[in-house]
């Protein structure tokens, strides 16, 4: 039976959508490992990062080059996961540190194998803590980063952290020092003096000890800084009076905690979760602080509202909390909510705050480490 000139372009339009998907699929496909290869290459640039008309204020990852977080006045398709639903797997960002085989479960909040070297050192007899806490004294205080000793005790088998008072005995012994925090990863220089004390350390005590490669410890430091460095972010809200006037302090307490929120030592407003993590701050826009002694007597021209992406459990629903609250104060102080510019806060912005704190925190479980969770809270600290 003849093909007519119809079926021939049917079936040749059949083909191209065949192809046409196969293309697409192929694309994706590329699209994905682009994205996994790129989670440890540089910084990245982001629009909403720019500062110009109409874009949300953030404080992004240059912030990290210097000791805590820059706040600078001026300037729901979200992760639904919590930190209890998310277990931290025990594989590591980058290189991974030597460890002894099927070596035991440290504490996570003292060494964890992506955010510490960890250096583990077994001794024939027993060491008494003081005389490790005596040696480690000598070189310990010249680290900029958090160093945390471990041992492991012959009753339980578990590991304990060790400080100044422990008069306990341990034969295994695991020293973490802290890789990346908010002020950069460790240099090589400071990563030298820790493994020299520490091979001093075995020496005195007659311990084993296995060293990893330092240079390539040293470059597992700078992609784990680069990568945090790219999803460190916070997003920044002001409430300003609406005619330019101040707001009076006696005023700004009531509706502060009308509206859930606690003053603390530092003289700033915070908002928790049931755990007691924090969620977002509310602080004065300009450089007086908000103390329970002086609040009364205050008068400021706005509010600045903060919520640090890294440091919360889920981000879009803080961030949403966070946003009913402000235009809880400001609807009761009778102001308004402003971006950088000191333009009204827009639906479009709100829109683009909400999924930019879904990704970044998307990203961070891409790369084993829960927003909110132990890892993260100690690497953006």
């Amino acid at each position: 039976m003849a093909i007519s000139e119809l079926q021939l372009a049917l079936i040749g339009a059949g083909a191209a959508g065949v192809v046409m998907v196969w293309a697409y699929n192929s694309w994706q496909d590329r699209k994905h490992r682009k994205t996994a290869d790129r989670i440890f290459k540089g910084r990245q640039g982001d629009a909403l990062l720019g500062g110009g008309t109409g874009e949300p204020e953030a404080v992004a990852a240059d912030a990290r080059r210097e000791p805590g977080v820059r706040r600078e006045p001026d300037a729901d398709a979200g992760d639904q996961r919590t930190t209890e639903e998310y277990q931290e797997p025990g594989e590591a960002v980058g290189p991974q540190e030597p460890a002894p085989e099927a070596a035991p479960l440290l504490p996570p909040q003292a060494a964890d194998a992506v955010v510490d070297c960890v250096l583990y050192l077994t001794a024939a007899d027993p060491v008494p803590a003081p005389a490790v806490w005596a040696i480690q004294n000598a070189w310990a205080g010249d680290l900029s980063k958090p160093l945390h000793w471990l041992a492991r005790s012959e009753d339980d088998g578990e590991w304990r952290q060790i400080d100044a008072h422990d008069a306990g005995r341990y034969r295994e012994w695991a020293v973490a020092l802290q890789l990346v925090d908010r002020r950069g990863a460790v240099s090589d220089g400071e990563l030298g003096r820790f493994f020299d004390g520490v091979q001093q350390l075995a020496q005195q005590t007659a311990s084993t000890l296995e060293l990893p490669s330092r240079g390539e410890t040293v470059i597992r430091a700078g992609k784990l800084d680069e990568f945090c460095a790219a999803v460190d972010i916070q997003f920044v809200l002001h409430i300003v009076e609406a005619s330019g006037g101040v707001f009076a302090g006696t005023k700004l307490r009531g509706v502060a905690e009308a509206a859930g929120l606690v003053l603390e030592d530092d003289g700033v407003f915070r908002s928790r979760d049931a755990g007691g993590g924090e969620l977002f701050t509310v602080a004065n826009l300009g450089a007086e602080r908000l103390e329970a002694d002086s609040i009364k007597s205050l008068a400021t021209h706005g509010l600045t509202l903060s919520i640090d992406v890294p440091r919360v459990a889920n981000g879009v629903q803080a961030f949403d909390r966070m946003l009913a609250t402000a235009q809880q104060i400001s609807s009761a102080l009778g102001g308004v909510l402003v971006d950088a510019q000191r333009a009204p806060l827009s639906d479009m912005m709100i829109g683009a705050i909400r999924a930019k704190t879904a990704e970044l925190q998307r990203r961070m479980y891409d790369g084993e480490i829960a927003p909110g969770g132990v890892r993260a809270l100690r690497l953006f600290s």
